[in-house]
């Protein structure tokens, strides 16, 4: 009698090697944020947010702006500490994917101070317009972490290069079918001598430093 063996199937095997191939492509297609150690920016741990560039400030930082009759504002603002020595707060990051534990360049994710607030009140950033007359579409708190929609459009930021180094952008593409956001690049805006963050038509230039 003859004997006979079996071989898996043609087809089986190709698209077995077919995906072994493919996965350390798809794995390079991502563009990894690099803090200012050269290291991979990672979701969940605290960075600084400084200005790329001596001379122009310091890290970002909550902004308790205060009324005229005393009472602050509530949530507070993002805000540029003037003091370059000063290294602001921390900020965590956290990927619209919640599968990577990095952060890519061009893709949504939450940005989150590490501090408590006395509004008690989320430090997820937010954009949001002014409550003056200056109507700008400025950076506040009190912003939801996760939960991708038009609901939470207004939370989701993102990194781009910008010559030597990075600037923050707001152009969210959580709810890219039905909704229009306004994007735009955040810049310094000036206003009663606070330094806020907000959208502008000069980058921030920023780097991360590893809190």
């Amino acid at each position: 009698m003859t004997m006979t063996t079996t071989t898996p199937a043609l087809p089986f095997m190709l698209l077995f090697l077919s995906a072994a191939l493919c996965a350390p492509a798809l794995a390079q297609d991502i563009v990894v944020v690099k803090d200012t150690d050269g290291h991979d920016l990672r979701k969940g741990v605290d960075y600084y947010i400084l200005a790329a560039t001596q001379g122009n400030g310091g890290g970002l930082t909550l902004g308790n702006t205060t009324y005229p009759n005393g009472t602050r504002r509530c949530p507070p603002y993002v805000v540029q500490h003037p003091d370059e020595a000063n290294h602001g707060l921390p900020v965590t990051f956290s990927p619209v994917n919640a599968s990577l534990s990095v952060v890519p360049l061009v893709t949504d994710f939450n940005a989150k101070f590490s501090a408590a607030t006395t509004c008690v009140q989320s430090t997820v950033w937010s954009l949001g317009q002014d409550d003056d007359s200056t109507g700008k579409l400025v950076v506040t708190t009190g912003g939801v972490e996760g939960n991708p929609g038009s609901e939470t459009l207004s939370n989701w930021f993102r990194i781009e290069e910008y010559e030597d180094a990075y600037k923050l952008v707001f152009c969210p593409s959580v709810c890219s079918i039905t909704c229009r956001p306004v994007c735009g690049d955040l810049g310094i805006f000036y206003n009663s001598g606070i330094r806020h963050l907000a959208i502008s038509d000069q980058p921030f230039k920023v780097v991360f430093k590893k809190a």
